[in-house]
């Protein structure tokens, strides 16, 4: 018998038991070591604002459809940032072995099985900080920011949000030869920022971002902006800083009502395209080389050479069992927290 944490209503995780199963012959049995909480999706789940509890979605339409749901409480497994431990493997398993370190996405559980192929594709380098791992997921979907914003060399990008995604994002901007600009209100995740690369931090408490940026870009405005906030606001101010005739690339899963975001203003007079960055797919133009097992293992390989720097992100871990304050946390007092890390216990 296993755990899982399930949100049984709208602000309430609980740790529940799970049945585990013997293996098939092709299977391994993987004990989960780390799970990262996603502090923007997971947590319009936990809060009951994601739209797949509160409406439909047509999948061959691709429509919100109302009258009807695609998720209800309690919602079980949920999250994307797991590594785990390889305890047990099938009798016909011969590219997998026990001990071998297994990133991937199975939600916050204390084990997963799975099929010896896709085991193997997701081996750890041996040495390598485990909890690299459970960036995996998070690390793809900030690169996917990045392929979407088409950045170039010599570009001034801004980042708008500093969470965890929007911290990785930065890191990658730079990487792909960008003066980057991080903006956020919170002290410490500006602070963070610029120790892991950024050239100009703003606090958007302060106000008047979009004029410093167009100031320290001689009038110009960003080549780019990339907002990661999920916040209207975030995302108006965005579209002000951006360059006449650029690209805001928009990461963050906004939700209900666009309160906040005027497009009659700039978006409107300054031709802003606004595009959607999202990892259930690749841009167009890059769809027949990049997929999301390609995003996910390059962000793998650049944590573990060291060209990026995840585990400076990780604030808070605590074990499995305090997921439900772990989530309150996030939830009520989000300053506090960057981060958060759900750990199993070895005896599990």
């Amino acid at each position: 018998m296993g755990s899982m944490v399930s949100f049984t209503a709208p602000r309430t995780a609980e740790v529940v038991a799970e049945s585990s199963r013997a293996l098939g012959d092709s299977e391994v049995r993987i004990r989960t070591l780390f799970s990262g909480i996603s502090a923007g999706t997971e947590l319009t789940a936990y809060r009951g604002s994601n739209p797949y509890l509160n409406k439909k979605w047509d999948e061959d339409d691709r429509l919100f459809v109302d009258g009807a749901t695609s998720f209800e409480y309690p919602v079980d497994g949920w999250g994307y940032e797991e590594v785990g431990e390889v305890v047990e493997i099938g009798p016909t398993v011969q590219s997998v072995h026990v001990g071998d370190r297994i990133w991937g996405t199975w939600g916050h559980r204390t084990e997963t099985i799975q099929q010896e192929a896709r085991a193997a594709a997701r081996v750890l380098p041996a040495g390598a900080d485990p909890r690299i791992g459970i960036f995996s997921q998070i690390g793809a979907i900030a690169l996917n920011v990045i392929l979407d914003a088409d950045i170039h060399v010599g570009e001034t990008v801004a980042v708008f949000g500093l969470g965890v995604p929007g911290q990785l994002v930065a890191q990658l901007a730079r990487l792909n030869g960008a003066t980057v600009i991080a903006v956020d209100g919170i002290a410490s995740r500006r602070e963070l920022a610029t120790r892991l690369g950024a050239h100009h931090v703003l606090d958007a408490s302060e106000g008047g971002v979009a004029e410093q940026i167009r100031t320290m870009t001689g009038g110009r405005g960003a080549d780019v902006c990339l907002e990661v906030t999920g916040n209207y606001r975030a995302l108006h101010e965005a579209i002000r800083a951006v360059a006449y005739s650029s690209r805001v690339c928009v990461a963050g899963f906004m939700q209900g009502d666009g309160k906040g975001l005027r497009l009659g203003e700039e978006f409107h007079h300054n031709r802003v395209a606004v595009i959607a960055s999202q990892i259930s797919g690749v841009a167009p133009a890059l769809d027949h080389r990049w997929n999301e097992y390609r995003l996910q293992t390059t962000a793998i390989r650049l944590a573990v050479e060291g060209r990026l720097d995840v585990t400076s992100l990780i604030s808070h871990t605590v074990p499995l069992s305090e997921a439900g304050e772990a989530f309150r946390m996030l939830d009520e007092r989000p300053q506090e927290a960057l981060q958060v890390v759900l750990e199993v216990e070895a005896d599990r």
